[in-house]
C-alpha cells in the first residue's frame, strides 16, 4: 500500500504544480501545500487582489486531494477549475474506479463511472 501511495502522492504533486499560476504584478500566489503525513494535497490561492480600484484578499482552494490509507485510493475533495482534472490522472494509468470523486453525495458518485468509497 505504502509503494502506491507513493506513486499516486507524485502524480497528484505533478498535476498540482502543472496547474499553478504565475501572476506578474499581482499580490496574488498560488502556493501548493503536501500534508505528507496524513496525505492531504492542495493549490490554494492567497494573497491580495486588486479589482474595480479595490483590494480584496484571497484565500481559497483550488484544487484538494486526498489519499486514503486504508485503500489507496484518491479521493478529489476540491475542483474549482474548469480543468477535468482527473483526465491527468487516467492519461498516468489511474483506473475511475481508484478515484472517488468526495465533491459528491455518494449516491451520485457512480453514476460518473467512478468509484464509491
Amino acid at each position: 500500500m505504502k509503494r502506491k501511495i507513493k506513486k499516486y502522492e507524485k502524480m497528484i504533486l505533478e498535476i498540482l504544480y502543472s496547474e499553478v499560476i504565475e501572476r506578474k504584478d499581482s499580490e496574488v500566489k498560488d502556493i501548493v501545500i503536501a500534508d505528507k503525513q496524513t496525505h492531504h494535497y492542495m493549490l490554494v490561492r492567497t494573497g491580495w487582489d486588486e479589482w474595480q480600484n479595490k483590494k480584496t484578499f484571497v484565500n481559497e482552494i483550488v484544487i484538494h486531494f486526498h489519499l486514503a490509507e486504508d485503500t489507496g485510493k484518491i479521493w478529489l475533495l476540491a475542483n474549482n477549475t474548469d480543468v477535468p482534472i482527473t483526465d491527468p490522472l487516467h492519461k498516468a494509468g489511474v483506473p475511475a474506479s481508484e478515484i472517488v470523486l468526495g465533491f459528491h453525495a455518494p449516491s451520485l458518485r457512480t453514476a460518473y463511472g467512478y468509484a464509491l468509497s
